[in-house]
């Protein structure tokens, strides 16, 4: 069996992508796996370190605003397509992967322009460009929420979930508390703004530090680097009241554990991971993503009462407000954490592969 995967950009496209190898290697521990992302993203370092090879296209997006790149824009696709193609051709691949993402297009332009069955998979509740403009391409998209019949063909469509990692939900409170050096008998806050950080969340934060320490909470607070020296220096003077500023938070498990409120970005993975967890969440939607998909993740949440909605621009003011009031209220995190529960697709990642078995295994009988 051999397998193309295309797309990245971001860890949201990245790590579905690794999920799905993983299960697929799972399965078919021979099979082959073929990763294309785009040439400077992040996927080119991440891919390698999860196992497998990855190849790189010279593919970027169209600028939103007027740049003399966009002129190029085509050239660069055309290029891309014709690689992709080569590499297609070399390789040949019985299905081809499309998770998002700039590297995605050329890829499944260049397969499904050869027969070779396709499957997108989208990790948000508005659909993405290029998984957009190729739907009608492919024979099976697997997305993460109900509705998506208003962006793609609704024949193909598979409501799946998204793939995360599943141990996330297998912390244990007492082993997390340990594990960080919490208190036992008082609440916790975590808050993450992704791996590169969020300026608005990180200003919230260290603005309500006094507050937290005044109400007895303690605080898991994951800066991202770039954010990381500033905040530790405001967390040092209230340390021995377990505000924890921190770079990255590489036991998650535990952190969920540990949390009685998240406070969030609203990307795909992270949505995802919160329903999983069952945890009451806030979620502050990042406004400098493609067409604000963030906050339609967040709303499809907060539309089955599953969790709380601060915009970035009313955080300084309303996000620790809003914490507070949350965090006094046991009937309401009771309620937010059972209707996320509710949301949650354990079993994600299994039913994607699934579906793409049963495009690869007709053609292995034929």
């Amino acid at each position: 069996m051999k397998l193309i995967i295309s797309g990245g950009g971001t860890g949201g496209h990245i790590f579905p992508a690794v999920a799905i190898a993983n299960e697929v290697r799972r399965r078919h521990p021979e099979a082959e796996i073929l990763f294309v992302g785009a040439n400077g993203r992040m996927e080119m370092t991440r891919v390698p370190e999860a196992g497998y090879e990855i190849v790189g296209l010279d593919i970027t997006g169209l600028q939103r605003r007027l740049s003399p790149q966009n002129l190029l824009f085509p050239i660069r696709v055309m290029r891309a397509v014709r690689k992709a193609g080569k590499l297609i051709e070399k390789f040949l691949p019985d299905a081809v992967v499309g998770v998002g993402g700039y590297a995605s297009a050329p890829v499944l332009l260049a397969a499904t322009s050869r027969g070779i069955p396709a499957l997108i998979q989208e990790q948000n509740s508005y659909a993405g460009l290029v998984n957009k403009l190729l739907a009608r391409r492919v024979e099976r998209i697997c997305v993460a929420y109900p509705g998506m019949e208003k962006f793609f063909p609704a024949e193909k469509l598979v409501l799946t979930g998204n793939p995360v990692r599943t141990e996330i939900a297998d912390g244990q409170r007492a082993e997390a508390l340990s594990f960080f050096g919490l208190a036992p008998d008082r609440p916790v806050v975590l808050v993450i703004g992704g791996s590169l950080g969020a300026r608005t969340l990180n200003q919230a934060t260290a603005a309500a530090l006094p507050r937290l320490r005044e109400a007895g909470v303690q605080l898991l607070w994951q800066t991202g680097k770039a954010y990381f020296p500033e905040a530790q220096q405001q967390a040092a003077p209230f340390a021995s009241h377990n505000l924890q500023a921190l770079e990255f938070v590489r036991r998650m498990d535990l952190a969920y554990a540990a949390a009685d409120v998240v406070i969030s970005r609203a990307g795909a993975l992270s949505v995802s991971e919160l329903c999983l967890t069952g945890k009451p969440s806030i979620l502050v939607p990042s406004p400098n993503v493609a067409e604000d998909h963030q906050t339609k993740n967040a709303l499809a949440l907060v539309q089955r009462n599953a969790a709380l909605l601060v915009t970035d621009a009313e955080a300084p003011v309303r996000l620790y407000d809003e914490a507070f009031a949350l965090l006094a209220d046991p009937n309401r995190l009771a309620e937010l954490s059972r209707n996320a529960h509710q949301m949650a697709y354990p079993r994600a990642t299994t039913t994607i592969v699934d579906e793409l078995l049963t495009l690869i295994h007709p053609r292995k009988n034929s």
